[in-house]
């Protein structure tokens, strides 16, 4: 019976592997090799939102709010940031270093815009973890705040999931708010950055 039931399932899958497969196959568009090139080089081009990131290039102070417990006030610490831009105005790259829940802490991300999907992509890393997390989304219309969505894996089971909203205040000002969902929880604002640049 379960040799029978392994069978059933394998089939299953091939069949709905099929199918996607038909399905992306489908709206593959033939395309000239020096077209594909072409397509390429323009994709590769850094664009407005990539100029945006070049004006936060710099040295910056950071005030950090921790929301440990609902209902509790925040706890309140001070760091630093260094921003940067990568191969060619492509990619901007962040290295902080401050306190969190009462320890140094000390954290790499590298934001992007992908010209393909039109999205905002940001990965972070930092010494409370040995994973990198992984954030995507989009700008408003006039481009000063970007919402990002990501989750993670929790200790015990489940995933914390998150929504992050990236304010570019001005030139010298910028906030990062993130807030959190444990499973089918409310969501909870768990921290607030704000970075001002040094004179």
């Amino acid at each position: 019976m379960r040799y029978i039931t392994v069978i059933l399932i394998a089939f299953s899958l091939l069949v709905s592997a099929s199918f996607v497969a038909a399905k992306e196959k489908k709206h593959d568009k033939h395309m000239d090799p020096q077209e594909m090139m072409e397509l390429w080089k323009k994709l590769a081009e850094p664009g407005e939102p990539h100029k945006v990131f070049a004006g936060l290039a710099g040295s910056w102070t950071t005030t950090t709010k921790e929301w440990m417990e609902p209902g509790k006030p925040p706890t309140e610490s001070t760091g630093t940031a260094e921003m940067k831009m990568l191969l060619d105005g492509r990619f901007l790259y962040q290295e902080y270093h401050a306190q969190m829940m009462g320890q140094p802490y000390s954290g790499i991300g590298i934001d992007a815009y992908d010209n393909m999907t039109k999205k905002y992509v940001t990965t972070w890393m930092d010494t409370m973890g040995t994973g990198i997390f992984l954030m995507e989304g989009t700008a408003s219309a006039d481009g000063k705040t970007i919402t990002l969505k990501g989750s993670h894996p929790e200790p015990g089971g489940g995933k914390m999931h998150h929504r992050a909203l990236w304010k570019l205040v001005d030139a010298n000002t910028q906030i990062f708010e993130m807030y959190g969902t444990h499973g089918q929880g409310k969501e909870e604002k768990m921290m607030e950055i704000t970075y001002t640049r040094k004179p």
